[in-house]
């Protein structure tokens, strides 16, 4: 019987393939308006382009070509969000590529995973201009080190890619897709100096403490799938309407791990100990991306998980938040000033900073948004610009950074001494400067949410943390003070000379640093209309116009547009 049933098997005619059912007729796939995905794709494709042409061009690549490339990558880059900034912003009747301009205001794409609004389009063009300073940075600095080659430029435009995703994501795996791959690039940035000890040793130390909070934060994503049952943004503020926080403990858990791993990427205290290290023995200017694109990036996340999502539940995490920007501005401002490393000290001045945006964050409302959104701008021109004059201060080597390094700067590099004098100013928020309304808006914000006690403490935070910077334009400027290490005073014969591309860098960033001083509202109007939002309209290649979407602070998704 076996026998004759196989040879009935073995005569049957074979279905043929065509024949076959199509299964993957039947799923229906995201639909995607490629448009919205503009700002990612060039920075996506013209890393990986840059790094495959490189490949012709090593042996006699015309000097500077791959940090002109990159400022011409992450330009294109910031102009191909300038129409998604006016779709946004309901001006997209005035495109000549829309092909359906009827539909304005936020909406969704890929399936709902990716939104755009004009949270995600500014902070995109913010990141933009992180990457092209710190390319002009970065091209003298390989030269002197014997550094010279694509692989870092094309690190910092792959992390630049991995912070728009973060910004744009509306999905939090798609937030955690981000995260690793902005993470991944400034690992290997951080050890990529493989001449110096400090720098393999922040590499490891990045990489271990960063791989811990990326587990915190992907089990707080399981947690909150568990409790939610998806991991969408718009759906899990959905759930959240209908349920009594104190009464779903797996949901307040993963909220809880989630700000621990947002609380690591913005180096907020006590998740702050792998900073100082990291920033010090770093190439510095993968310091000049780590601390203006990387901490953008990582508050636009926190900004959308936090403030839009679990808005239902503010009196779960900000109180959390609101500890954190205490501890932060507190202890970074105290330790700050008994450092005698430059870097060390910035580094420490980055968390200070990380709480006053914290600050802002914790208002939880459409002015403290506006206030994140003009303090990480104006954020990016002055420590960017910091560390880029302690990129042409170190030297080969990059090892003089001590106090002692900066003595008499203003006698060999007066111009150095007096743009590293602004920018130290602008930190300290003196008036007349970007810094002083960037701190008065996240402290405004803070007043107006009723966290009065949270202002006085960054006000008293930034009175001492004035005293750190204090003792840096001593140091130039006044070589026999105190605070002046010993050893003989330099002359104008120890002048550093300035690269061309370092010094564009840093007149983009003195001046932007002034000019937002004395004409603030040129970025404040900005900021105003850059409101994140989550919206359920998914917008495809041809769609009706949506409803009312809300763009405030905390906008009510539950009626906003068509579903997904």
């Amino acid at each position: 019987m076996i026998l004759s049933l196989l040879a009935q098997v073995g005569t049957e005619a074979p279905t043929p393939i065509s024949a076959a059912p199509d299964a993957a007729a039947h799923v229906p796939g995201p639909s995607i308006y490629w448009p919205a995905l503009l700002p990612l794709l060039v920075i996506l494709v013209g890393g990986l382009l840059l790094l495959t042409f490189s490949s012709f061009l090593r042996k006699a690549a015309p000097r500077g070509i791959f940090a002109t490339a990159t400022v011409v990558i992450a330009a294109a880059a910031g102009l191909s969000a300038l129409p998604l900034w006016a779709q946004v912003q309901g001006w997209s009747s005035l495109l000549w590529w829309d092909l359906h301009p009827d539909p304005v205001g936020p909406y969704t794409t890929v399936g709902g995973m990716v939104g755009v609004d004009g949270f995600t389009v500014f902070v995109t063009i913010v990141l933009c201009v992180a990457v092209a300073i710190a390319a002009l940075l970065t091209d003298a600095y390989l030269r002197r080190e014997q550094m010279e080659g694509p692989e870092f430029y094309v690190l910092m435009l792959l992390s630049a890619a991995g912070g728009i995703i973060m910004a744009m994501g509306n999905d939090l795996i798609v937030v955690f897709i981000g995260l690793e791959t902005l993470s991944i690039a400034v690992y290997v940035l951080a050890g990529m100096h493989l001449r110096r000890v400090q720098s393999q040793e922040s590499g490891i130390k990045y990489f271990v403490l960063g791989a811990f909070s990326s587990a915190f934060f992907l089990y707080g994503i399981a947690l909150v799938y568990g409790a939610t049952g998806s991991t969408n943004l718009v759906d899990i503020k959905d759930f959240m309407a209908q349920v009594v926080p104190t009464q779903n403990g797996l949901l307040l858990i993963g909220l809880a791990l989630l700000v621990v791993g947002f609380g690591f990427k913005v180096a907020a205290v006590p998740f702050h100990a792998w900073s100082p290290d990291v920033y010090d023995g770093a190439p510095t200017p993968a310091v000049a991306w780590m601390a203006s694109g990387v901490k953008a990036a990582a508050f636009a996340a926190m900004v959308r998980v936090l403030v839009l999502t679990f808005s239902n539940y503010g009196g779960t995490w900000k109180p959390i938040v609101y500890a954190l920007a205490i501890l932060s501005m507190v202890v970074g401002a105290v330790l700050a000033i008994v450092q005698s490393n430059v870097k060390r000290m910035l580094a420490y001045s980055s968390i200070s900073h990380a709480g006053f945006i914290l600050m802002a964050v914790e208002a939880s409302s459409s002015q403290g948004n506006s206030a994140v959104l003009f303090y990480l701008t104006t954020y990016v021109f002055m420590v960017a610009g910091s560390f880029g004059i302690a990129t042409i201060v170190g030297r080969r080597g990059d090892g003089r950074h001590s106090l002692a390094d900066y003595k008499g700067l203003a006698r060999t590099n007066p111009e150095l001494a007096v743009a590293f004098t602004l920018l130290l100013l602008a930190q300290a928020g003196v008036p007349f400067t970007s810094g002083f309304f960037a701190k008065f808006y996240a402290v405004e914000a803070a007043v107006d949410a009723h966290s009065t006690p949270l202002a006085v403490i960054a006000m008293l935070s930034a009175v001492v943390s004035a005293f750190l910077y204090l003792r840096i334009i001593v140091a130039m400027f006044m070589a026999g003070g105190d605070d002046a290490a010993e050893g003989p005073v330099p002359s104008r014969a120890d002048r550093i000379p300035l690269p061309v591309g370092a010094t564009i860098a840093l007149a983009v960033c003195v001046v932007a640093t002034i000019g937002f001083g004395l004409f603030p509202d040129l970025l404040v109007s900005a900021a105003e209309k850059g409101q994140p939002a989550l919206v359920q309209y998914e917008r495809p290649a041809a769609a009706s116009a949506p409803t009312a979407a809300s763009t405030d602070g905390v906008p009510d998704v539950t009626g906003t547009g068509a579903g997904q």
